[in-house]
């Protein structure tokens, strides 16, 4: 067992190695300061041990996109106060309550629908936390993707703002299937610049991936999510939904 958890943590260790020296080279070109883009290891399928071991190896922010898998690794690390815990996955309604035990950053906020509940929520906890407008740029709606249109997004940041329980911390978004990220991640930047004017403190934009977090941070991105360029693509463990 101890030969296997030393593997993992070597695999995991060059994967997070070759994932930072991308960010580098990308915020570089970008002529950006380094501290200006955060990683986020999407540990999502994975067992938390993994997590574990990416807590070790200096990774401080983690996303998940099921709410009762990640509530179960929350637990299980004994609510250890060096991760920050990202939902980046489409929320329900019914997982809102499950979700405020644990999420301390919510990514996925595309509706009015989840604003009051996951703020009521949230204030029966007495938590107070960050949400971040999740926006679609694709031309069609594509499934399971989520997201707000564009033209939502400043009634429903407005929304989310005036909720004493949750912080409006910015944007996130998905670059659209087949489309050029690149470009897509420059739409986002314009509609992000639009609603700073108006809310000044959403500063975060969350965009990129593995396959495009250098079009992610050349675009403006604070945080990127990356999930299989560290994790690998070994078969996950599942939880339930």
């Amino acid at each position: 067992m101890t030969d296997d958890v030393d593997a993992r943590r070597a695999e995991l260790r060059d994967n997070l190695s070759v994932v930072r020296a991308r960010i580098d080279a990308a915020v570089a070109t970008a002529g950006r300061p380094r501290d200006s883009v955060t990683l986020v290891a999407v540990t999502k399928t994975y067992p938390v041990s993994d997590v574990e071991l990416l807590a070790e190896l200096g990774v401080t922010h983690v996303g998940e996109s099921r709410v009762q898998e990640a509530a179960s690794k929350f637990e299980a690390l004994g609510t250890r106060g060096d991760l920050t815990w990202h939902l980046i996955g489409q929320l329900q309604r019914n997982k809102i309550t499950a979700a405020s035990t644990w999420a301390d950053v919510v990514e996925s906020v595309d509706r009015p629908a989840l604003v009051t509940p996951l703020a009521a929520a949230a204030a029966a906890r007495d938590r107070r936390l960050d949400v971040l407008v999740q926006i679609d740029l694709a031309d069609v709606e594509q499934p399971g993707r989520g997201g707000a249109w564009p033209s939502d997004v400043p009634a429903l940041a407005a929304m989310v703002a005036a909720e004493p329980s949750l912080r409006l911390a910015g944007v996130m978004a998905v670059a659209p299937l087949g489309a050029d990220p690149a470009a897509a991640f420059e739409r986002l930047a314009a509609i992000h610049s639009d609603l700073l004017a108006d809310f000044p403190d959403a500063t975060v934009r969350s965009a990129g991936m593995s396959g495009d977090l250098e079009a992610a941070v050349a675009a403006g991105a604070t945080h990127v999510r990356v999930g299989t360029a560290i994790l690998g693509s070994r078969a996950p463990v599942r939880y339930g939904a």
